[in-house]
């Protein structure tokens, strides 16, 4: 009896957090306004339905991946491509909100660095990459 009901307790804990989780990754993605800004980037308006698809559908993918612990014997040159839409979607995010914080400009006015502006995007963009290339190959 007292089985059963640990399980319906860590069932009833299990949907409580992913209710937590999920419904945090929704606010974040429409506070970012992620989707209708890569709508917008990509001019693929009558498309957006797919970009909405494509991020539900990768979230309960790899949602499901984890929680069943699902494995692949895959070579290091095909996991590439899913590295490299990973990559996308971190740096996009991370570009969203730092477009809806506002902190290059304020950074950039307060260390008037404005002339400089582009020397520090293109030392950031290199450096998350450089540092993306070294845990993936090194670590």
């Amino acid at each position: 009896m007292f089985e059963g009901l640990e399980g319906l307790l860590l069932c009833v804990i299990g949907l409580a957090g992913g209710f937590a989780v999920g419904s945090a990754f929704v606010a974040l993605l429409i506070v970012l306004d992620l989707i209708p800004r890569l709508v917008q980037l990509t001019r693929a308006y009558r498309r957006a339905a797919v970009f909405e698809s494509a991020i539900l559908s990768g979230t309960l993918y790899w949602s499901c991946a984890d929680f069943f612990d699902w494995g692949f014997a895959l070579r290091s040159i095909v996991l590439l491509v899913p590295a490299v839409f990973q990559g996308v979607f971190v740096g996009m995010l991370a570009a969203a909100l730092t477009e809806v914080l506002n902190v290059l400009p304020i950074l950039s006015k307060r260390l008037k660095l404005r002339p400089y502006l582009f020397s520090l995007l293109l030392a950031m963009a290199l450096g998350k990459v450089a540092g993306s290339l070294a845990e993936w190959f090194l670590m």
